[in-house]
């Protein structure tokens, strides 16, 4: 902070002290991020230097500028500044009297800035000027990265509506906009409802004030909460795709790493046999040395042996023996290898046996599979259904009470136009009174106080029936948030259950796991049976000299069938497992998905009971309120009747007095 004071200093000939004073104690506060020059008048130079300073990675993360009296020329210079800034990401020009030049210059920074994520434009009556919002609301429709818009108090009519309308069609990021007490009227609410069908962004957009009907108010509510609940959707399940993708990766790399620790243990098991071959091959080199030496110890010693014929016997009986001794081993070894064999095929039907268990329960957990797809497809369809039936119950409440509305309007009007008939008939009639009889000023005098005492108690009556109206219209306010409650309520409920269903799904990841270590340590213990195997088979090579080589051929051939055979359990199983935890997954989510139907179901039987009584109630009162009308206008047409008597009979008065009075008399003369 301390740097960008400096610098302004240098830009600026004349810099001002209160932007100084406000930069030295913002550099002194904790929180650095924020430029605060709010209620400051900037002048033209400092609204350069602040152009110059700000592109960029500018130390500031939010820019406060409001009630600050920008120039046209001001504004371009800072906003032409914020356009390559990547830091800023709340900008605040509220108060500041923009026009035609400041409404452009906002255009451009919207098509060019990437960073600013809340624009306020509070009290600025950018309506007024119509070149002007609409190059704004050009760069409105281009901008991908503003998520806030505030446009209170901008005196914007139905035509920019239209154009904010045609703005945030092409708009694919703007979350939130306030366009509070402008001038919008029905045209602009039409087409800021009309736009709300193509964009699906937009979770909350404020029309108080703007003397728009509150059945588009109604319908804006509504695409408001369905685009709340779309983004609510639409982050689970990016949620749960990122859990699911996470979950993934890491069962792949501990694949890997058993698959590499195989590998090794593969590789040692390699070099221990290559060792154990050549201390056999050294052993034999060793044994065929001194067999060689023997060799020459018996050719030195044959003459001595021909000599003597008892040494002869005693070498061929011994030899005799040696022979015996040989194929008494030979067998041995034979009935080795044929036990050995023997196990080896027993071994391979039992993995057979296996696999042909596995293959079948693997195809009657498919069978399940599709019935279960089919149970849940019919299901979907019916809650389509209900759902149907759902929207025509609330499209016949919003007929019913636009109905309702129509007839209390309509009485209104009627007695008003009574009113105005019964005042100009008061009127007509009090004209002829004083123009033609002065002499029956008291009667008169009588009759106009009976009358307005008649009036007095005309306008009570409208009074209580307009109180009556009024509760009629609490009471159907009441019933709507009674209602809306209970679908928050019922919103929150799924929402829980969905909390729910996370948490059991967990567990489930949590016991697949320990099973999968089970079957880990599983194979590892045949893994050390085959080793133990494999020593016996090598002690059994050591002792079998004559048969090595046909025993080392054998025990290759056993080695390389044995670690297929590894490969291939192994492969099976982790398919097994696999498939059992899609299958698993599937029936969790199917019986998930049976619940929630079974409460939606529930629910919609609640309501439509509830929806039925509401209707009800609503035609006995529509009833009640038909007959007092009736009541009402039999009474005012029975006053009016009397009214006419009343005025024929003071009329035939008149001319009786007329007729009796001297100056009648005289006319008649004449």
């Amino acid at each position: 902070m301390e740097e960008f004071r400096r610098a302004y200093a240098r830009l600026c000939a004349a810099p001002q002290q209160s932007v100084l004073l406000r930069l030295r104690e913002r550099g002194a506060a904790p929180g650095r991020g924020r430029l605060d020059l709010a209620a400051q008048s900037l002048s033209l130079e400092t609204c350069g230097a602040l152009g110059r300073l700000l592109p960029g990675a500018a130390p500031f993360a939010e820019v406060a500028l409001g009630d600050c009296g920008l120039s046209e020329e001001g504004v371009t210079l800072l906003l032409h500044g914020l356009c390559s800034n990547t830091t800023v990401k709340l900008l605040d020009l509220k108060g500041n009297n923009l026009r035609t030049m400041g409404a452009e210059a906002l255009g451009k920074l919207l098509r060019q800035n990437k960073s600013i994520r809340s624009l306020i434009l509070e009290w600025n009556s950018l309506g007024m000027w119509e070149e002007g919002f609409s190059s704004f609301c050009q760069g409105l429709g281009s901008n991908s990265f503003l998520q806030q818009l505030d446009l209170r108090n901008n005196q914007i009519n139905h035509q920019g509506a239209g154009e904010l309308a045609m703005a945030l069609k092409q708009n694919v990021s703007l979350q939130e906009l306030d366009l509070r007490w402008n001038n919008i009227g029905l045209l602009g609410g039409r087409a800021l409802l009309n736009c709300l069908h193509s964009n699906k962004t937009l979770k909350r957009l404020e029309l108080a004030g703007n003397n728009v009907p509150s059945d588009i108010l109604k319908a804006v509510e509504q695409a408001m909460n369905h685009n709340q609940d779309r983004q609510t959707i639409l982050s689970e399940t990016q949620n749960r795709a990122d859990i699911l993708s996470k979950e993934v990766l890491s069962l792949k790399d501990e694949k890997t790493k058993q698959f590499l620790d195989l590998m090794d243990t593969i590789d040692k098991q390699r070099e221990e046999i290559a060792r154990s071959d050549k201390m056999c091959a050294a052993r034999v080199s060793q044994l065929q040395e001194a067999l060689d030496e023997q060799h020459s110890i018996m050719n030195s010693l044959k003459a001595k042996l021909q000599m003597t014929e008892a040494a002869l016997a005693l070498s061929e009986q011994k030899v005799h023996n040696l022979g015996e001794l040989l194929s008494a081993m030979r067998q041995e070894q034979t009935s080795m290898a044929e036990c050995h064999f023997k196990e080896l095929q027993q071994q391979k039907k039992e993995g057979a046996d296996r696999e042909a268990k596995l293959f079948r329960d693997l195809s009657v957990a498919g069978e399940k599979n599709l019935l279960l797809r089919n149970q849940v497809d019919e299901l979907e369809k019916k809650c389509k259904i209900q759902q149907d039936q759902l929207f025509q119950v609330k499209q016949d409440l919003t007929n019913t009470t636009a109905e309702l509305k129509l007839r209390a309007v309509q009485a209104e009007e009627h007695l008003e136009t009574e009113k105005r008939r019964f005042k100009q008939s008061l009127e007509d009639m009090e004209s002829l009174r004083v123009k033609e009889v002065n002499h029956l000023t008291q009667h008169m005098e009588a009759s106009e106080h009976s009358m307005q005492e008649r009036i007095q108690k005309l306008e009570a009556i409208r009074i209580a029936l307009e109180e009556e109206l009024s509760q009629t219209k609490a009471a159907a306010l009441t019933e709507r948030g009674q209602a809306e409650e209970e679908l928050i309520k019922v919103r929150n409920w799924a929402r829980l259950e969905e909390q729910q269903r996370l948490e059991h799904l967990e567990e489930k990841l949590r016991l697949m796991t320990e099973s999968r270590d089970e079957a880990q340590n599983c194979c590892l213990k045949q893994k050390q049976m085959v080793a133990e195997a494999q020593a016996k088979a090598s002690q059994l090579s050591l002792h079998a000299d004559g048969l090595k080589r046909r025993l080392e051929e054998l025990q290759q051939d056993l080695n390389s069938k044995e670690e297929e055979k590894v490969t291939e359990v192994n492969k099976v199983k982790v398919e097994l497992q696999e498939q059992i935890g899609h299958l698993q997954a599937e029936r969790t989510a199917q019986d998930g998905l049976r619940e929630k139907i079974a409460a939606l179901e529930r629910q919609l039987k609640a309501l439509s009971s509830s929806h039925r009584e509401a209707m009800l109630d609503k035609e006995g009162e529509i009833s009640v309120l038909l007959e007092k009308l009736r009541m009402k206008e039999a009474d005012i047409s029975r006053m009016r009747e009397e009214e006419a008597q009343r005025a024929s009979f003071l009329q035939n008065a008149i001319m009786a007095y007329v007729q009796g009075s001297p100056l009648g008399t005289h006319s008649s003369r004449k």
